[in-house]
């Protein structure tokens, strides 16, 4: 800073004065660092005014007070406390009537308030920008009568071109604190939207902000639209949590917010009526609704020992984040209704799974002159793939073998009926044709909309060694004898599907050692991470290079093949496996 100057300068000239004011105006505008321009006036002022104690104070609209910015000789527990009112002391004088006040001897007057024994005189003038107070700079003497009328005129001066500069800073100072809250805000609801555990969300809401404003008392209440009340999902103080009974709609500080849709901001809750004293020692708060789409969901209540600690900035803080908190609380109590939903469904498809696995054989049965094996692996917890085995006597055995239309749990009680339906008419039906027959017209009779069983019947004549076919709509089998793929064809229209349906049946004369396998279209159709299927060549590959072990190795094997195959692809489709093996 340029200025040099004695103490008690005189300005004989005109230019001389122009000059100094030019220098003033240029050292107040070299910064908008609010620190550093209060410390150049302090230096300004020091070279062309003596004094011993020296204050800028800064006038609060909304506290309607002045308190000390920048200090110079004063004790620190009068610059950390003071308050100084409008009209209230020499600087409160000077602060209401936007003049400046000079005594000569402070002990005479009574409006001095008592900053330190020592002090005789003092000089304090307003800084007015726009005829709204600013503040005002005050200077104390030890020396009786040591400002004059000169003093006073220069420090005017001094005063007018500094309150423009303060102004300027501290609105400079204000738009930064803003952005700095709406950038903390972003990154607030960013880091929100990702916490989906309720309990973890209040709780990382509570210290976020604890950051943007201080409290004694923080609670989240959630709508219960039935009860027509305002439930407790977090309370907080002391940061310690605290239980609390839930308030009715329109009732205490947060139940009017809720109601309202406004914050609602108590400066005083001995005086505000509609403060529920719920906290002990609470003398402020502010409540904010939490909406989601229009709907009220809601209230961020804070609250506060200190009478008027809250203010207007807190409620826009508050509403800026408000919108963020109420998503995130709705998105993660969304998610934990979601994930207890689905526990409940978990447990039913358990449920589902012990009574399908009664229904369906989970071992082979014994059959005449053939050896059998069975894999499964359902794409969900339960199966829409069905099968049984039908041993009439030593002549005679049937296995049905099909797939129910659909995915997951909608398919497998399909398949749950049809298991029923199967199993009241096989008894009563020994060739295949005809059990798909009467099938067909007692699911046509009950018909399900879009629903119907994919299925192939296959009879085995032990003495002949002969299979029976007939299909429904499955895909056929393939036969592996000496290393060979045969395949018998058969074809047929679903059951379920039309009315009045017969199907053809097809006979096969078996050899000893043929393997027959059946397999359900989630074994062919399933891919592997590169988008290639399975298939029926490397199926066929499969049978061809294990027609010599069991059925129930062969079964085994190719689920294992399947498995490798898919790597880390999911099962999209039920894969289920029938072998039988001629002896």
């Amino acid at each position: 800073m340029a200025i040099q100057r004695k103490t008690r300068v005189r300005f004989r000239e005109r230019a001389e004065l122009l000059d100094f004011l030019l220098e003033v105006s240029s050292a107040t505008a070299e910064t908008l660092d609010l620190d550093q321009l209060l410390e150049n006036v302090s230096a300004i002022i020091r070279q062309v005014i003596p004094h011993d104690l020296f204050a800028i104070l800064l006038y609060s609209e909304r506290r309607k007070n002045m308190r000390i910015r920048y200090a110079r000789g004063h004790r620190e527990e009068i610059v950390n406390n003071l308050e100084v009112k409008l009209g209230e002391g020499l600087t409160g004088v000077a602060g209401e009537t936007l003049q400046p006040v000079m005594v000569g001897n402070v002990l005479e007057d009574p409006r001095y308030l008592n900053a330190l024994d020592a002090v005789r005189s003092e000089l304090t003038v307003p800084m007015v920008v726009r005829q709204k107070l600013v503040g005002v700079i005050d200077l104390q003497s030890t020396t009786p009568d040591a400002f004059t009328a000169q003093d006073r005129a220069l420090l005017q001066l001094i005063a007018s071109r500094v309150g423009s500069a303060i102004d300027n800073a501290r609105l400079y100072r204000r738009v930064e604190r803003q952005n700095r809250t709406q950038r903390t805000l972003t990154a607030m609801a960013q880091e929100f939207s990702s916490i989906l555990k309720l309990d973890a969300l209040l709780e990382k809401i509570a210290r976020s902000m604890k950051t943007l404003i201080n409290f004694d008392a923080f609670i989240v209440m959630q709508v219960d639209d039935v009860a027509r009340e305002l439930r407790i999902l977090y309370s907080q103080r002391y940061d310690k949590r605290s239980p609390m009974d839930s308030l009715p709609l329109g009732k205490g500080i947060t139940g009017t917010a809720a109601e309202t849709r406004k914050p609602v901001l108590a400066r005083d809750t001995a005086t505000d009526p509609r403060y529920i004293d719920s906290h002990p020692g609470i003398r402020s708060e502010v409540a904010v609704p939490l909406i989601v789409k229009g709907r009220v969901v809601g209230v961020m209540d804070l609250e506060s020992e200190r009478v008027g600690y809250f203010h207007e900035d807190h409620v826009r803080t508050l509403m800026l984040i408000a919108p963020a908190v109420a998503s995130a609380i709705e998105n993660a109590r969304l998610y934990e209704e979601l994930e207890q939903r689905e526990q409940e469904i978990q447990q039913d498809l358990q449920a589902a799974y012990k009574l399908q696995s009664i229904l369906m054989p989970q071992e082979p049965p014994a059959l005449h002159g053939l050896s059998a094996g069975i894999g499964m692996k359902p794409a969900r917890l339960i199966s829409g793939d069905v099968f049984d085995f039908f041993d009439y006597d030593e002549e005679l055995a049937m296995l049905a073998f099909g797939d129910s239309s659909g995915k997951g749990a909608a398919a497998a009680l399909y398949g749950a009926l049809f298991s029923g339906i199967l199993r009241a008419a096989a008894p009563r039906r020994r060739s295949p044709g005809q059990l798909l027959r009467s099938i067909n017209d007692t699911l046509m009779e009950r018909q399900v909309p879009a629903r119907y069983v994919s299925l192939l019947v296959l009879a085995w004549r032990a003495r002949g060694r002969e299979f029976l076919m007939a299909n429904a709509g499955s895909t056929t089998p393939l036969v592996c004898r000496g290393g060979h793929i045969l395949q018998p064809h058969a074809a047929g229209v679903p059951v379920g599907l039309l009315e009045n349906i017969d199907y053809e049946e097809t006979s096969f004369a078996a050899e000893p050692g043929d393997v027959l396998v059946l397999f359900s279209d989630g074994v062919q159709d399933q891919t592997n991470p590169s988008g290639e299927e399975y298939g029926r060549r490397r199926l066929r590959r499969f049978l061809e290079g294990h027609c010599y072990i069991t059925a129930q190795e062969i079964a085994d094997g190719l689920l294992q093949d399947l498995e490798a195959f898919r790597e880390t692809q999911p099962v999209h489709d039920d894969q289920t496996v029938i072998v039988l093996k001629v002896d």
